[in-house]
């Protein structure tokens, strides 16, 4: 059996021109030095966790008095209305997928040339491009539109992209346009060093966000059992591990220490997933897509999160926050957020993720201690102002960069 550690234990005049425009519609309040004008762009803006930080990045920025505008490449999604609650425009470009057929380069040559419009119109300080699609996209149309400052998020590890050559060599043209890369942990940074070729000075780390709710006390949610729960928060897609959680489960109950395995979200695994927990006999709660996060935080006794590859985990920071003990595998940037502060278990190990759930669930002393590290380390870390003021810090020293060439 894997040894079972605690993660502290692991060893021209056109452009004067137009900085003294956007200098002239700085709303008031502007972040002192800070852009008049920021656009992001993404594909869509379902329920994942990047989605989720856009929204955030965008609504801090309108606080700060800084005019946002979202651009969309596909499609809208369920994070839409918050955007426009908060008065943030957004639009659609029409770019469309491969399943479009042979309507697709025609549908993305006019999608590309409605962005530079757009891009030319607002006239952004700074062009923030969010996955893959977004910024290769991104990079020759800042170029086209003579947007300032460019910078591409790296959200995750780059694994889906290993032995796909034109995917790298497009990456790493963009990458050659783009003025900085942002990641969401040390992990992906440092796999974007290595994968592209970048270098240190060109990619800065910034931790993702979370809101004032995710740290407010909340009402548990009903969940009936009289076992102790194990609440795991992510898609049901093979990269997410959910077998080994079961299997996990199953073992504790062999043991003595029986366990209701609460699994929120949905995805292609489901039917095999049910498939196995009747085979093992386990329980284990399939959920479906949830928004009540807080509540079923708080039902919790142990949230795990048995990932095979990971780059910032949402549901772990959101556990930490809630002041949650946490079992997790030590992929991507998950062990710099649960260091001293977690159990990290080797991914693809059932019987390790038993024992570190387990060991929460016997020792209520270390349960306590490891909660009360992790909401400690969340409140000063990873509150939604931290992110969104180094994100403003990083624009307004990229823009005086750019004013100095």
């Amino acid at each position: 059996m894997a040894e079972l550690r605690t993660s502290g234990e692991r060893t021209s005049d056109e452009r004067t021109d137009r900085r003294t425009t956007d200098r002239d519609r700085r709303p008031a309040g502007a972040f002192p030095g800070g852009p008049a004008r920021v656009c992001l762009l993404i594909g869509q803006l379902g329920l994942g966790g990047t989605e989720k930080q856009l929204v955030l990045l965008a609504q801090g920025l309108r606080a700060r008095g800084i005019d946002v505008h979202v651009l969309l490449m596909f499609e809208g999604g369920p994070r839409e209305g918050a955007l426009r609650a908060a008065g943030i425009p957004v639009t659609h470009l029409g770019f469309v997928s491969a399943a479009a057929g042979a309507r697709m380069l025609p549908a993305n040559a006019a999608a590309f040339a409605r962005l530079v419009r757009q891009l030319r119109r607002l006239r952004p300080a700074v062009l923030h491009a969010f996955l893959f699609h977004s910024y290769v996209t991104a990079a020759p149309a800042a170029r086209l539109a003579g947007v300032r400052v460019l910078v591409a998020g790296r959200r995750s590890l780059g694994d889906f992209k290993r032995g796909r050559h034109v995917m790298l060599a497009v990456e790493r043209l963009a990458t050659g346009m783009t003025d900085l890369l942002v990641a969401n942990a040390e992990a992906v940074a440092e796999d974007t060093r290595r994968q592209e070729k970048v270098s240190p000075d060109k990619i800065v780390t910034v931790y993702n966000g979370l809101p004032d709710s995710a740290f407010a006390p909340a009402a548990p949610t009903v969940i009936d059992t009289t076992a102790p729960v194990v609440l795991c928060i992510a898609n049901l897609k093979p990269d997410k591990g959910h077998r080994y959680l079961i299997d996990a489960v199953a073992r504790l109950r062999d043991q003595g220490l029986p366990t209701t395995l609460a699994l929120v979200g949905d995805g292609p695994q489901r039917r095999a997933l049910e498939e196995q927990t009747a085979r093992v006999g386990a329980d284990v709660r399939f959920l479906g897509t949830r928004t009540d996060v807080e509540p079923l935080l708080a039902r919790a006794q142990v949230v795990a999160l048995p990932s095979l590859h990971e780059g910032m985990s949402n549901a772990v920071m959101e556990a930490m926050a809630a002041g949650r003990p946490v079992v997790a595998t030590d992929v991507g940037g998950t062990g710099e957020l649960l260091r001293d502060r977690g159990v990290l278990v080797p991914p693809s190990d059932g019987a390790a993720l038993a024992e570190g759930i387990g060991r929460v669930l016997r020792d209520h002393g270390l349960a306590e201690r490891l909660a009360a590290r992790a909401r400690a380390w969340s409140l000063e870390h990873l509150h939604v102002d931290a992110m969104v003021d180094r994100h403003v810090q990083i624009y307004r020293e990229l823009l005086e960069r750019r004013c100095a060439e």
